[in-house]
């Protein structure tokens, strides 16, 4: 299950929800678990994506050290 982060519009703190998806296109929104006010919103959270070759069985991430090739970490 996914989470999600969210800030109360009240007291101003940041939490997070774990949500079905199906919870999440419904409309969630959850309760401030310090002040249990409704007025939440989300905060928009970046994701970690990983690009692969084209064959599919690789990750292709920058990486240093001895084998990593000439222009590598600077």
């Amino acid at each position: 299950m996914p989470l999600y982060d969210y800030q109360c519009q009240d007291c101003q703190r940041i939490f997070e929800v774990r949500a079905t998806f199906k919870e999440k296109e419904a409309g969630l929104q959850p309760e401030c678990p310090y002040c249990q006010s409704k007025q939440t919103r989300q905060l928009l959270t970046l994701g970690l994506f990983l690009r692969t070759s084209a064959a599919g069985d690789s990750i292709d991430l920058p990486a240093c050290g001895p084998s990593a090739g000439p222009g590598c970490c600077g």
